[in-house]
């Protein structure tokens, strides 16, 4: 049962439409309303916040103070409406949505390349992804699973590892000019493209060397390993990510690398599961189609 002073959507809907329309005429036109119906509606509203929401000046509707600040939270709340509206929507004509949050880079790079394989594999399951650099706590997050790094298995979950992180430094093949490879001290020469959310992967490269360190930081900074490759596609420098992400770009060439030594962060990809998610079969279709394609 809905509170006494709880609005309704018509009531939400009606005053926000006054609010940017300035009329109750024109806010009804926008509605396909009477504007007898949208006055009925602002004035109950009105009379169950016991609040004035508007003021009428020249026939004109101005918020008050009180309706100005009302304003951006009945947006909000039919914003949020119209998006779970859609987000249900989603269910048409499919047995079930699968909810996965995944690292934007990785799923750029490396999954939505290859989810016509999955839709293929399993057509009744429709994919809902979500970028998520956070880990996710299951019990707040609206997901079935996620696939993420090691690292962001949170309490109540379990984690099966699908790839370790293994980095490589990467650059277009013109910054090379024809080299197979660079010594550390030539990539010191050139920009070095910094990933901004893991920003001790450079000095992790060249631990154990006599640098200083903010020779080796110095450079453009991006928030995803996808903008990285991007930037060392068009030249601006080297960039060092995961193989598994890089290898796309490697194998059309847009991409070379840089130096043929490599390292193991010693985390991995991690497909990480709810205790809700165990037994889903959807899940377990998911998880097994995964393995394959990391396998393949």
């Amino acid at each position: 049962m809905r509170k006494p002073y709880m609005p309704s959507v018509g009531e939400l809907e009606a005053f926000v439409a006054c609010a940017r329309r300035g009329t109750t005429t024109m806010a009804a036109e926008s509605l396909n309303l009477t504007q007898s119906a949208i006055s009925r509606s602002l004035a109950a509203l009105e009379d169950r916040l016991g609040v004035a929401l508007f003021l009428r000046v020249r026939q004109r509707l101005v918020l008050s103070p009180a309706g100005q600040v009302f304003l951006l939270q009945a947006e909000k709340v039919l914003g949020e409406l119209d998006g779970a509206a859609m987000g249900v929507m989603a269910f048409g004509g499919q047995s079930t949505v699968l909810r996965l949050a995944v690292l934007p880079s990785f799923a750029r790079t490396w999954l939505i390349p290859r989810l016509p394989s999955f839709a293929h594999a399993a057509p009744g399951i429709t994919l809902d992804l979500t970028a998520r650099l956070q880990p996710v706590e299951f019990a707040r997050d609206p997901f079935d699973l996620a696939l993420m790094r090691s690292q962001h298995e949170t309490p109540g979950t379990s984690a099966e590892t699908v790839a370790r992180e293994e980095m490589v430094v990467v650059a277009a093949p013109t910054l090379l000019a024809g080299r197979a490879e660079l010594a550390d001290a030539e990539l010191l020469d050139l920009p070095l493209l910094q990933q901004s959310t893991r920003p001790t992967l450079w000095l992790d490269w060249f631990r154990g060397s006599d640098t200083d360190a903010r020779r080796i930081l110095r450079g453009a900074r991006f928030d995803h390993f996808d903008m990285i490759l991007d930037a060392a596609t068009a030249g601006l420098g080297v960039g060092i990510v995961p193989e598994i992400i890089a290898r796309p770009a490697l194998t059309s060439g847009q991409l070379a690398l840089a130096a043929q030594r490599r390292f193991d962060t010693g985390e991995s990809y991690a497909l990480i599961l709810p205790e809700r998610s165990a037994s889903s079969a959807e899940v377990g279709a998911f998880r097994d189609w995964l393995l394959s394609e990391i396998a393949a």
